[in-house]
């Protein structure tokens, strides 16, 4: 018996609508003009790496675009609006491109909505607040159900609730997420917190003593059992003025940031920065250097 094939295996065609050529079939590659074409309104990412946009266009300088992107025609006629492959016209632009291939697609909003979205899932490109704020939009714009979302998208419906839930934390909580200061497990951990005071105290630890997701569920599990009964003020703890004279040595003496971080026990770490292969060699030279020294 052959298994049946579920979520993101199905391909961009079974998800959305079940979409039959009749409806949802490609015209062709064609050549477009890039100042015809415009970005997609239902575009879910919303940061773009700079550095990884001008990798891809000095590849694209190389070897050109080798995934069409997917446009569909506006309804004006005078142009194009893109469905998905923002990354790649954005890259082509850059490498100074007139024309980039691109199949042309007929789809209403709600198929542009969910074929960037679904396209993006499927790269992982995207952060998970990114992730809920487009399952969001699905939910409100698509009118479906988080059951339905959940097979759109070829998620578990409590999958998707997870996500939708990250909207409900502070701001602060969410920022550092998709800075990727917190990941996805210390996010589910901290939504177990009803009180928004004791969640961003507990984040703070997170961030200050580099706490493990196990660690941040036990610390959670603790507030919510009563062990701890109420949670203190948000506060910052201060380094040691020696120890920030100290971080601004290392920084200039790598010529790179670096982050130094001392509980009040004294335990701590030093995280030295790099922005790139060229940085990285330079330091680990450096090192190299004081091991031999």
């Amino acid at each position: 018996m052959s298994k049946k094939q579920t979520g993101l295996g199905r391909g961009l065609g079974a998800l959305i609508e079940e979409a039959k050529p009749t409806k949802e079939a490609l015209k062709g590659v064609d050549e477009i003009e890039l100042s015809r074409i415009v970005p997609n309104p239902y575009q879910p990412r919303t940061v773009f790496n700079q550095e990884a946009l001008e990798e891809l266009a000095e590849s694209i300088k190389q070897i050109g675009v080798i995934q069409p992107i997917t446009v569909r025609a506006l309804a004006t006629g005078d142009g194009f609006e893109l469905i998905s492959g923002e990354r790649r016209w954005r890259a082509s632009k850059m490498a100074g491109l007139i024309t980039i291939p691109a199949y042309v697609r007929e789809a209403n909003n709600q198929g542009m909505l969910e074929m960037a979205i679904i396209e993006n899932i499927q790269r992982e490109d995207l952060d998970p607040i990114e992730v809920a704020i487009s399952f969001q939009q699905l939910i409100d714009e698509c009118k479906l159900t988080q059951e339905n979302l959940g097979d759109r998208v070829g998620k578990k419906r409590a999958t998707v609730t997870n996500y939708l839930r990250l909207l409900k934390l502070s701001p602060a909580i969410q920022l550092g997420i998709r800075e990727k200061k917190l990941s996805m497990g210390h996010a589910k951990a901290l939504m177990g917190l009803e009180d928004e005071a004791t969640q961003l105290m507990i984040f703070d630890q997170v961030l200050e003593y580099d706490f493990s997701v196990r660690k941040t569920e036990e610390v959670v599990r603790q507030y919510r059992e009563g062990l701890v009964h109420e949670a203190k003020p948000r506060t910052v703890h201060k380094t040691p003025d020696e120890y920030v004279a100290l971080k601004n040595q290392l920084s200039d003496f790598f010529t790179s940031k670096v982050d130094l971080k001392v509980n009040p026990q004294g335990d701590g770490k030093i995280v030295i920065s790099f922005s790139s292969n060229d940085e990285l060699e330079k330091i680990v030279s450096i090192l190299d250097q004081l091991e031999k020294a």
